[in-house]
């Protein structure tokens, strides 16, 4: 077997704690593996870790403790090397907005020591790769949103890089770009291409990612296929949105006393009720309510997804809007 294209062990980052402030640990002893040709998604909310992860397998920071090793060379030990065989796209753009397309990508192949014909060529190829030819010899700042990102994975690519960095790449997209992206990014993996991306779209990294590793508060608490991890999770999930606030703590000792039931979780005035079977276990659920006191507006069931592998791993449900988890209790 190949050795990993990205390994981390151990990695910890923690910022201040000089002059009186508080130290702040954004890693807590992250540990994972890529394979190479694998997409691999870091999923969590925003100040989980992620984007630290990614600085420091980037060489832009450096960790406190841990080793961490992208296509085999040590990113502490070894920047230079790893630098020439990653690709990264942060989630400011940088793309030059007052240069041409063509320009942005000619400007960063030379800064990887790309010259002359074999830049050109390079340049063409990729325009025509992410469908920017038309808009080649425009400045940037006529392009749309979904255009100026697409130009900032091939910038990301221009000296074919072993391994891509893509941090949170569809944020502020509308979805018609993000589908656009999730094209590139599935094109790019078709290829054989490393990528490593970070998101808190939980629908994305279900669909691009042949593994992923859920991340919460600088820590990896799950991590695994998507469809392992889903599977992981047996029977369903009930939602109860109920229409009067004063009954819900009432309800919610009656569904948690009911045989069956797992566990419920409360998230503003919906319950959610964990049981094997949610098609059978509704009417039940609906008479234990009733008896409280409660009226529900509306029911829903969901089967396992990553939405509830998240809720399990952490305690927290996941707000996709703006990356944000709400504690549950």
């Amino acid at each position: 077997m190949s050795a990993p294209a990205i390994a981390v062990e151990e990695l910890r980052k923690t910022y201040g704690g000089r002059r009186g402030a508080a130290a702040v640990e954004a890693l807590r002893g992250v540990s994972f593996e890529v394979q190479p040709g694998e997409v691999f998604a870091l999923l969590g909310p925003n100040g989980a870790g992620k984007s630290t992860t990614v600085r420091i397998l980037t060489t832009l920071s450096r960790s406190t403790s841990g080793v961490a090793m992208v296509a085999g060379f040590d990113v502490a030990r070894q920047p230079r090397e790893v630098r020439r065989r990653v690709g990264y796209v942060a989630q400011a753009s940088g793309v030059d907005i007052y240069a041409t397309g063509r320009e942005n990508l000619a400007l960063q192949g030379s800064l990887h020591g790309e010259r002359g014909a074999t830049l050109a060529a390079r340049v063409t190829e990729l325009l025509e790769l992410f469908k920017l030819t038309d808009a080649a010899e425009r400045l940037v700042n006529t392009w749309s949103g979904g255009m100026k990102r697409r130009l900032d994975v091939a910038m990301g690519l221009v000296h074919r890089p072993e391994v891509l960095f893509l941090d949170e790449p569809t944020t502020g997209l509308d979805p018609e770009s993000r589908a656009v992206m999730w094209r590139e990014v599935e094109r790019l993996a078709g290829e054989g291409l490393t990528i490593l991306l970070t998101t808190h779209y939980l629908e994305e990294a279900d669909q691009l990612a042949q593994r992923v590793a859920i991340v919460e508060a600088g820590r990896i608490v799950a991590a695994g296929t998507p469809e392992a991890l889903k599977g992981e999770l047996r029977g369903d999930q009930v939602g109860l949105e109920l229409r009067d606030p004063a009954t819900v703590a009432a309800v919610e000792q009656a569904l948690a006393a009911l045989e069956g039931v797992e566990r419920v979780l409360r998230d503003g005035l919906t319950l959610h009720a964990f049981v094997a079977n949610g098609a059978r276990a509704l009417p039940q659920l609906v008479q234990a309510v009733e008896r409280a006191g409660g009226a529900i507006v509306q029911a829903s069931l969901q089967r396992p997804s990553l939405d509830e592998v998240y809720l399990a791993a952490t305690g927290r449900a996941y707000r996709a809007e703006g990356g944000q988890a709400q504690e549950l209790r």
